[in-house]
């Protein structure tokens, strides 16, 4: 048995030394790619194609998910030589945020922590980071409108999306949930694990809860009191030292939060893509009807439709609309002109390749 497992791992040691060549060997080739391609390094189209090719590839015994981690991880690495890119998030460390720019740019980024949406954004656009990742959506809770205002008024462009399945938890200084007299999350946490906490905190009317501005800064301020406990993600417990009491405690099992890439980029046609656009239009019987008539008549799916206040009226407001396809497909370009002749105003936020 003991020979049988040597040569298990001599060959093992074997495929570890060729992989070695075939990764810095591909680094190599990044690397002269780099030096064509003007200084652009993200090329969100391509990076999604071979991820993709990848997983139609693959044979097992892998799963798709640990390969498209790997594989971004590789990539990530490659990009890294290039130029390092820094990505600002809604901060501090150890929130959902933090997760979704690992999961879409790898770990090897530079980061930046924001303390709000506004930040975010407003350090994409002075160009102290080259993209940003905020949050636009929850399957349980709906929109995040500050994200969708801004959207509104930025110049910025919509590079990419990210889907991460969100798994709440809940820490503590200690175990022991009879010493909870009080609850730090955000808002949209506690909404997520309402049912959880009624059902195994009898006494869940007697303790504080807390709104938090993120989810680690909840973990941040339970980790100073002792009686205290946060719902957070599970990397938070890590970074501020606490103990997990209980994991999975969203009410949701599916529960999945969805992010925006924002930057200044143009991104091509993937082959699987969305296009988000924003519009308004008069106020007046059947209007939204006729607004939206092209998009049946080209054939073009619409994944998403949101209204907010346009802030410019009262009563006034604007449409976010996601469709299925890239401006630049000759269905979704046709739609998208008779779209602009009928709506009062029109805005492509910007076409970019669909979650993995």
């Amino acid at each position: 048995m003991t020979e049988q497992l040597k040569q298990l791992r001599d060959k093992i040691d074997a495929i570890d030394n060729e992989l070695l060549k075939l990764i810095n060997a591909r680094a190599a080739l990044a690397q002269e790619i780099g030096r064509r391609k003007n200084g652009v390094t993200y090329r969100p189209e391509r990076e999604s194609q071979v991820l993709t090719r990848l997983q139609q590839s693959n044979s097992g015994p892998l799963t798709s998910e640990r390969v498209t981690q790997l594989f971004t991880e590789i990539i990530s690495a490659c990009r890294a030589m290039e130029e390092p890119l820094t990505i600002a998030y809604l901060g501090p460390q150890g929130t959902f945020s933090e997760e979704a720019v690992t999961k879409r740019f790898g770990n090897t980024v530079l980061t930046l922590a924001c303390h709000t949406i506004d930040d975010v954004f407003r350090e994409v656009e002075s160009g102290s980071a080259h993209y940003g990742v905020v949050p636009v959506e929850n399957s349980t809770e709906g929109a995040v409108g500050r994200t969708m205002d801004l959207l509104l008024q930025t110049p910025l462009t919509v590079c990419g999306e990210i889907e991460l399945a969100v798994h709440q938890y809940l820490m503590a200084q200690q175990s022991d949930l009879a010493a909870i007299q009080k609850i730090y999350s955000h808002p949209q946490s506690f909404a997520q694990c309402l049912g959880w906490l009624k059902t195994h905190l009898p006494n869940l009317q007697t303790i504080a809860r807390i709104d938090a501005a993120s989810n680690a800064d909840a973990a941040s301020r339970a980790a100073t009191d002792q009686n205290a406990a946060a719902i957070a993600g599970k990397k938070a417990a890590a970074v501020f030292g606490l103990t997990i009491c209980a994991k999975n405690i969203e009410d949701e099992p599916n529960n999945t939060t969805r992010f925006l890439v924002i930057g200044t980029q143009q991104v091509s046609v993937s082959g699987k893509d969305k296009t988000s656009i924003v519009l308004s239009t008069s106020n007046r019987p059947g209007a939204i009807h006729e607004l939206l008539a092209p998009l049946a008549r080209y054939q073009v799916s619409m994944t998403r439709l949101e209204s907010r206040p346009s802030r410019k009226g009262l009563w006034e407001y604007v449409f976010f609309i996601d469709i299925e396809g890239h401006q630049e497909n000759e269905n979704i370009a046709k739609a998208l002109e008779e779209l602009r002749s009928k709506a009062t105003f029109l805005k492509i936020l910007g076409s970019y390749p669909a979650a993995q």
